[in-house]
């Protein structure tokens, strides 16, 4: 390799670098999209806001550890591994949170807060990082309380969550699924568009058989997609509207 490609070469990891550096360091996300930041549909009403890992208060972590558990039954007897190495992760400064938490009158956004700040009823944990050298999304966590699933919230989610990976300009969304689940497999590739990525167990060659996951992605560029993607078929790019 002469000196001018390892040069763009060096050039193009720092870039990516500062890239993710500099999404990570957003102190809301949820800023440039106001309108996302309450979720009123199907008798429920919510509100979201940001978090990080390392600045957990231990009445958050409580209820985080709660709702993973919406997760045992997947896991099965793998479980109490999985259980923390979960727990482990979540308090990483790399982890970065939307928390939802009900709306159960017509009070400010402040008092809200101040009066229940540590009260949530679900979350997204994501992270901005590498997945093969592409600066990517990747949703670690998607966690509701049973009384509130089937309501559209998922699906919200799952947009706003787009939509900070677009203005953040990661060139995809990347998420791990257990087969065992097939209605995440079926939300998440029927409903939403995503597909099984080419490094998921069962895309590589020889096919790993005894994972019990999959990886999907949603590419939002070329590149990505002939990196991520399953399969040489051509698609249209997909870059979230930020209108």
């Amino acid at each position: 390799m002469d000196s001018s490609n390892r040069r763009k070469i060096l050039e193009k990891k720092k870039k990516i670098h500062d890239l993710i550096k500099r999404a990570s360091s957003t102190l809301d996300p949820l800023s440039p999209f106001d309108s996302f930041r309450r979720y009123t549909k199907n008798d429920l009403s919510v509100y979201l806001e940001p978090g990080r890992g390392d600045r957990l208060s231990s009445s958050l972590k409580q209820h985080i550890r709660k709702l993973l558990k919406n997760m045992e039954g997947f896991y099965g007897t793998d479980w109490p591994l999985q259980a923390k190495v979960k727990r482990k992760e979540m308090s990483s400064a790399d982890a970065r949170y939307i928390f939802v938490r009900e709306l159960r009158n017509e009070a400010s956004t402040q008092r809200i807060c101040e009066e229940g700040c540590d009260q949530i009823a679900g979350f997204v944990h994501y992270r901005f990082t590498l997945e093969e050298e592409i600066p990517v999304l990747y949703v670690y966590e998607i966690q509701l309380e049973s009384r509130i699933q089937g309501k559209g919230l998922g699906e919200f989610l799952m947009q706003l969550i787009e939509l900070i990976a677009s203005k953040n300009k990661m060139s995809a969304i990347v998420l791990t699924v257990q087969t065992s689940n097939a209605l995440a497999m079926t939300f998440y590739m029927s409903k939403l568009g995503y597909r099984i990525s080419r490094i998921s167990p069962s895309k590589t060659n020889p096919p790993t058989l005894s994972a019990k996951y999959e990886i999907l992605c949603k590419t939002f560029d070329s590149e990505a997609k002939t990196v991520l993607e399953n399969d040489g078929e051509p698609t249209k790019d997909c870059v979230p509207s930020l209108e």
